[in-house]
């Protein structure tokens, strides 16, 4: 599994599992069980995902070194705040059933970011957590983030595909070193997009499905991605992809798909508010 440096010093894989949507009920212990056998060392999960405690079952009765799985978690915003997610960091913790967080984000850039982040800071510091970032952050909203702390994140977790390929976002955490996680890597089975003729013409070539040649896409681009599946061929598949490349003139053809928009916009009136009130981890 090929894997990016941080700016940290940490090093990720770049292909990791998802498991946004995948029931607490033995669904999410089963497919991240699945999932390792089949090669990945990246989960990634989250509080508002509800299912922490079997993504870190998984991870213990996998049966491969702990040092070797890199796990990912995320403050939700009910915990914002430096106190509140101080206690946020210890649940996810108790819940994932480890010693330490490969990697943890505030997951939506809303309310008291800084106060949370100071949190991230200091159990980072305290060997709690190995490396911090943001996720769903625009341009502006980075921007805004950063010019009040002094640690960078070391990733940003946005929506990312072909046909939105956050470019003017990558511009700007590059500049600080910080790198772009993908969710909705595929564009969430977007028919349009994986019946693309180019995609398709590629697949061909290849011997590879459209969302393989997404994937591969993703890799070459510097993204982090996190594909999800429950199929035991589709968690397969989606990480078979580090036996071809594509050319400098195929890249330019993906590239040449984006039409600047996505599904979600993060800094739409309201969306904070919307969030905290139909998400609640905790009582």
């Amino acid at each position: 599994m090929k894997g990016l440096k941080l700016n940290d010093g940490n090093v990720i894989p770049q292909i990791g599992f998802g498991v946004f949507l995948i029931p607490n009920d033995g669904s999410t212990y089963n497919a991240v069980k699945m999932a390792l056998q089949s090669g990945y060392r990246h989960i990634d999960t989250a509080a508002a995902y509800f299912n922490e405690e079997e993504v870190g079952q998984a991870v213990r009765e996998s049966g491969i070194k702990r040092e070797e799985i890199f796990v990912t978690s995320k403050l939700w915003l009910q915990d914002y705040g430096y106190e509140a997610a101080k206690k946020g960091i210890d649940t996810s913790l108790r819940k994932l059933g480890v010693d330490y967080i490969d990697l943890y984000l505030l997951h939506q850039p809303y309310f008291d970011t800084i106060g949370a982040w100071q949190a991230l800071v200091e159990a980072q510091k305290e060997g709690k957590i190995k490396s911090i970032g943001v996720s769903n952050m625009t341009p502006r909203l980075f921007n805004d983030f950063i010019s009040q702390t002094k640690v960078k994140p070391a990733v940003n977790q946005v929506e990312c595909n072909p046909y939105f390929q956050q470019k003017e976002l990558r511009e700007v955490l590059k500049k600080h070193g910080t790198l772009l996680e993908a969710w909705y890597p595929l564009g969430h089975g977007n028919k349009e997009l994986l019946s693309n003729e180019i995609l398709a013409k590629l697949a061909q070539k290849y011997h590879k499905s459209a969302v393989q040649i997404i994937l591969r896409w993703h890799i070459q681009e510097g993204n982090i991605a996190l594909p999800k599946a429950t199929s035991e061929a589709h968690i397969k598949d989606n990480i078979d992809v580090f036996d071809f490349a594509l050319s400098d003139e195929e890249m330019a053809q993906i590239r040449a798909l984006d039409t600047g928009k996505g599904t979600h916009n993060p800094e739409a009136e309201g969306v904070g508010e919307v969030l905290l009130k139909n998400y609640k981890v905790h009582d």
